[in-house]
């Protein structure tokens, strides 16, 4: 995450895996990314194009028995992310900004 809100692009494609893959859930309720985001390079550029200095806040969690993230803006949970990591890199990105969905993360 910090290599994310530093925007520090070679550092944040050190953490993907070459192949890695990113998905967003948004329901059509909220804007999400329609198609994945395919390869590190894309993924880090489309993550750290998205952080709102002073007010995103974001704390590890586990989700759905994987590593994750909980993203708060304004205090609000606004998404949740969980990665699929192999060989120590990650791999896979599932985003949930469904607010629907979002609902049993108020209090992460």
């Amino acid at each position: 995450m910090q290599a994310c809100q530093a925007k520090d692009i070679p550092a944040l494609i050190g953490l993907l895996d070459p192949g890695a893959v990113a998905v967003g859930d948004g329901g059509g309720l909220v804007t999400a990314s329609f198609h994945p985001i395919d390869g590190a390079e894309s993924i880090a550029r489309f993550f750290a194009d998205r952080t709102l200095p002073g007010r995103l806040t974001v704390r590890e969690r586990t989700v759905n028995g994987q590593p994750g993230l909980v993203a708060h803006v304004d205090g609000a949970v606004v998404s949740v992310y969980a990665f699929d990591i192999a060989d120590g890199r990650i791999r896979r990105i599932w985003a949930v900004l469904n607010p629907e969905k979002l609902r049993p993360w108020k209090s992460a």
